[in-house]
């Protein structure tokens, strides 16, 4: 498994508009939320994919990724690397463009599903902190 470089993700950064976040939670102390909600702050269209949540952000969330109706630039998650590959698969079928997993979360075979599916991928980073520093 290997990252973008450092110009490349600043790249993605700069095109990316919208952002699936797959687990963001509705509660302000959760890293997701505050994440989320820098990303929101920076201009990124945000769209929550948690089952448990109604809202989050000021905007309606899904129980899926399959329920989005528009193109995902970057899928950006928070759930544990057991269940990267599930969610892998559920972004190749919206043929999103980058699969982002955030600091701490790898997967070799989510990294395989989604290469072969011709997103770029993006594992083991914080997508808060490579806004911050790519800028």
């Amino acid at each position: 498994m290997e990252n973008p470089s450092r110009d490349e993700i600043k790249d993605i950064l700069k095109t990316a508009k919208r952002i699936a976040v797959v687990g963001l939670s509705d509660n302000p102390e959760r890293t997701s939320y505050q994440v989320s909600e820098a990303m929101q702050s920076a201009g990124y269209e945000i769209i929550p994919v948690n089952p448990n949540c109604s809202e989050v952000l000021g905007e309606k969330a899904l129980d899926s990724l399959k329920e989005i109706n528009k193109h995902v630039d970057i899928v950006n998650v928070f759930r544990r690397s057991e269940f990267l590959p599930g969610v892998a698969k559920d972004a190749a079928k919206i043929d999103a463009d980058v699969f982002w997993a955030q600091l701490g979360l790898e997967n070799e075979n989510a990294y395989q599903i989604a290469k072969d599916a011709g997103m770029k991928v993006i594992m083991d980073r914080c997508i808060k902190v490579e806004h911050a520093i790519t800028k």
